[in-house]
């Protein structure tokens, strides 16, 4: 198992992901427990003054006039994280928790949040244990920050709450080794007011839009190749002369995947009388290379998001305290919205290319729905039908969330970003997008096995042969909901793409 070393500067993408998804582990420089010391400092020097400083001896947002006496802030902290974490409906994913918690220790490191060395030890522990307290889906407005996520975790850290696999956050915390944390001055914002439910979940699904997005080129050379279409449209020379470089690379692969085809080659002859295809074939790599630049957008806003430090208010170099807004989830909402659309949109060409394949007059030659008898069997027809219902839900998530401000704290908290919403619905439409380029997979795969004698590209015929290891060829109708299941585990766990990638 790897280990994530955390110092005062970014993490990267890959990071993010191995912790959150694949079990690493994290540990805190020594140079950031000596920041963590000397910004302290600053703080226990405020809390003694006579001046009130917001969020260090003042209330929290619209009940930031009262000033709070050293006697109560314990009490004070502790209130804002139970009061805060308010969150309900279905718990989210682990890999979901441990991004926010891994993305709020990095913000912790950077020294800029006043927390003490020990409380940011404590929660490095329990990313470490395997602990992961339940958050809840709904209770972030994305401004200040993921609050209710966030102090959920927080919750946890002080040793009340649950964790994920039922057992009382104390217990957990025992078991583990962990002492629960007493909070003290500016310590509950500090882990509270960050944007990094948001960023967990965008870094998350930029990975999985990377493979899906490679995954949509590969189905998409498969269904030209079944429906008896040319690969003379993704030349390189074609595509040069409008110079997008997802495109570029769409095109690119879908050419490669379909090298040395003798089905491609059967009808590219002067007999064949059809002229161009149908744009969901001939124009792929134009909607998966604008989707693929859209993706490439986002990543420069994750990875601008993975070197800052968010918290409210926050500590300067200089030892000043000061109040500001960069907990406002605006730049992650917003890219986080753009990518439904793409993904609306991919999703939505690759069931054009399955309905076309099930055709009769439109398939060139297939039998009708793919049926080993047609009339007796359906063959994929309710398949299209599913990936039809799926489509139609990405086209409603792809509604931005970010427009929809809704105020709150009584009226302090005016303009807020719905970022986690955002999110969240960027969450199921990956989802969507897997399920439906898997019936693309299987469908494809079964209209190859209809082609023969002639056989497919090396890279199509590899990928057909490695669903067969899970699907069994074309026959008569069979339980189909295992099948796309099997299909969906290998475009999930990138399988699917070990083909292309060696072609």
């Amino acid at each position: 198992m790897s280990t994530v070393r955390l110092d005062s500067g970014p993490l990267d993408r890959q990071q993010v992901v191995a912790v959150a998804r694949h079990g690493a582990t994290v540990e805190l420089a020594d140079e950031v427990r000596k920041t963590l010391g000397e910004t302290r400092r600053h703080i226990d020097a405020l809390a003694d003054a006579d001046q009130p400083t917001y969020g260090i001896s003042t209330g929290f947002g619209a009940l930031a006039i009262r000033h709070i006496p050293p006697d109560r802030r314990t009490a004070l902290q502790r209130s804002l994280i139970r009061s805060h974490a308010a969150g309900t409906g279905p718990a989210v994913e682990a890999e979901v928790v441990r991004a926010l918690m891994l993305l709020r220790l990095r913000t912790l490191a950077s020294g800029h949040t006043g927390v003490r060395p020990a409380t940011a030890d404590a929660l490095a522990g329990m990313l470490n244990a395997g602990i992961v307290p339940v958050v809840h889906e709904h209770g972030s407005l994305g401004c200040s920050g993921d609050l209710a996520p966030l102090a959920a975790v927080a919750l946890a850290m002080m040793g009340e709450g649950e964790v994920l696999d039922g057992r009382p956050a104390a217990q957990a915390l025992a078991e583990a080794g962990i002492a629960p944390v007493t909070l003290a001055e500016k310590e509950g914002l500090a882990l509270t007011n960050g944007t990094d439910g948001m960023l967990g979940m965008l870094v998350l699904a930029l990975d999985d839009l990377n493979r899906l997005l490679d995954t949509a080129d590969l189905t998409a050379a498969m269904s030209v190749e079944a429906l008896l279409g040319t690969d003379r449209a993704f030349a390189a020379d074609l595509q040069q002369l409008r110079p997008h470089p997802g495109q570029a690379r769409s095109a690119r692969r879908m050419f490669a995947a379909l090298a040395d085809s003798e089905i491609v080659a059967s009808h590219r002859g002067p007999e064949c009388t059809r002229v161009q295809d149908a744009y969901s074939l001939r124009c792929a790599p134009q909607v998966h290379g604008a989707a693929r630049d859209t993706v490439a957008h986002a990543e420069l806003v994750a990875d601008r998001e993975l070197a800052a430090a968010i918290d409210n208010p926050v500590v300067l170099a200089d030892g000043r305290v000061e109040s500001n807004g960069n907990f406002h989830g605006a730049p992650l909402a917003y890219v986080l919205d753009f990518l439904a659309i793409p993904v609306a949109d991919v999703a939505s060409i690759a069931e054009r290319r399955t309905d076309r394949m099930l055709d009769v007059s439109r398939s060139h030659g297939l039998p009708a729905f793919l049926a080993d008898d047609p009339g007796v069997d359906s063959g994929h027809m309710i398949a299209q039908y599913t990936q039809a219902a799926i489509v139609s839900g990405l086209k409603r998530l792809a509604v931005p969330a970010s427009v929809d401000s809704i105020p709150s704290s009584a009226m302090q908290e005016d303009h807020v970003s719905m970022g986690w919403a955002a999110a969240r619905k960027l969450r199921r439409a990956v989802d969507g997008l897997t399920s439906v380029l898997a019936i693309e997979l299987l469908t494809a795969a079964r209209a190859l096995d209809f082609r023969a004698p002639l056989r497919p590209a090396p890279v199509t015929a590899a990928v057909r042969d490695l669903l067969r290891e899970r699907v069994a060829p074309p026959g008569p109708d069979r339980h189909l909901a295992p099948e796309i299941a099997a299909a969906e585990e290998l475009v999930r766990s990138g399988a699917a793409l070990t083909a292309l990638e060696e072609a």
